[in-house]
């Protein structure tokens, strides 16, 4: 595989009742067989359903805004701009935006095919 460059009007953006997710980087995009890394918006006040990655471990460093993340059955983590928290495969998690403004981050995964668990 050779170096690649990915231009905003290239980019494919998901939209959900809670925000929307810009992949920017997977196997199913082509520009990697290793990883998976994303732009991930929360809106104000809303929050994604709690979910899992069997196959990878998630990083997810936060750009704007604040997030009240649960990680697991017992922990709750408060999130500002700048602080990035590892989520080890596996684990359970889900993120609300507690903040003024909406919650904006990248996210990258452990693997080009990241799986999602939902529960």
């Amino acid at each position: 595989m050779q170096a690649t460059v990915k231009s905003p009007d290239q980019m494919e953006e998901q939209e959900f009742p809670w925000g929307s997710i810009t992949w920017l980087v997977s196997g199913q995009i082509g520009n990697s067989q290793t990883m998976t890394f994303g732009r991930v918006v929360i809106r104000k006040g809303q929050a994604n359903a709690e979910h899992g990655h069997a196959n990878c471990d998630e990083i997810l460093h936060l750009l704007e805004g604040e997030l009240e993340h649960t990680a697991g059955p017992d922990t709750v983590l408060h999130l500002k701009p700048g602080d990035t928290i590892t989520l080890p495969a596996g684990t359970h998690h889900s993120a609300r935006s507690v903040g003024d403004c909406d919650a904006v981050m990248v996210v990258a995964y452990s693997s080009a095919y990241r799986e999602v668990q939902n529960e």
